[in-house]
């Protein structure tokens, strides 16, 4: 089941790659930073690990929206026909 949904990935990535990059790969990468930045500046784990948590989720949810979004255009596009 994931193999089929890493290639549903890989063709939204390839009809999309900037909308795709900015919801998913660059909250993961700003939630991945912001864990490094309060682990070298002494700030609380638990405040960094919300904020990564939070990121987390907004990526999963943007991404599974702009999936959605993209199987509606390829379905208004084969209906079109």
């Amino acid at each position: 089941m994931l193999w089929v949904e890493t290639i549903r990935y890989a063709e939204l990535f390839r009809t999309s790659p900037i909308e795709c990059s900015l919801t998913s790969v660059v909250p993961l990468a700003l939630a991945l930073g912001q864990l490094g930045n309060s682990y070298v500046n002494g700030v609380s784990p638990v405040i960094a690990a919300g904020f990564a948590l939070t990121m987390i989720v907004f990526a999963v949810v943007a991404t599974g929206h702009h999936a959605a979004s993209h199987r509606l255009r390829q379905l208004e596009s084969t209906a079109s026909r």
